[in-house]
């Protein structure tokens, strides 16, 4: 099994709603350090929008230099049916790329009703969406070697 200090991690996060991103990111960051992850083998890189995150993961996972790939953003529904084509097709496309490479894609952008919930959810002490994001991969990294 991989030691903590030699996981590589790659972080994929959104400009648009970058205020939740930045959020999820400050706690998944901090949480993979106190778990032993070096900094210098977290790369964070921001798409413009939710839409184009399943692009980068696959091309950072073609890259094959990341042991997990983590994505953060915000998808706060409006009146139109424009927030569940993005919050399916950013999905679907994240997991698409998990299943055809192998590699686990810890989905955290979040669908939300409003913008109060993504951050509340990015910010909130019990059950953060960032903190969980970071336990979730190093999780699935110690399984996946054990397989």
């Amino acid at each position: 099994m991989k030691k903590t200090k030699d996981i590589r991690i790659g972080i994929i996060g959104t400009s648009f709603r970058e205020d939740v991103t930045h959020e999820l990111e400050k706690r998944c960051v901090a949480t993979l350090l106190a778990h032993g992850v070096s900094k210098n083998h977290i790369t964070i890189v921001r798409v413009p929008g939710a839409m184009e995150v399943p692009l980068i993961v696959k091309k950072m996972t073609k890259q094959k230099k990341y042991d997990a790939l983590i994505t953060f953003g915000a998808i706060v529904k409006g009146k139109t049916y424009h927030f569940e084509q993005i919050a399916n097709e950013c999905s679907r496309g994240c997991a698409a790329v998990s299943l055809q490479y192998e590699i686990p894609v810890i989905f955290e952008v979040l669908a939300v009703y409003s913008l109060a919930d993504a951050m509340e959810r990015a910010t909130r002490k019990i059950e953060n969406k960032g903190v969980e994001a970071a336990e979730t991969a190093l999780s699935m990294i110690s399984l996946i070697s054990k397989l």
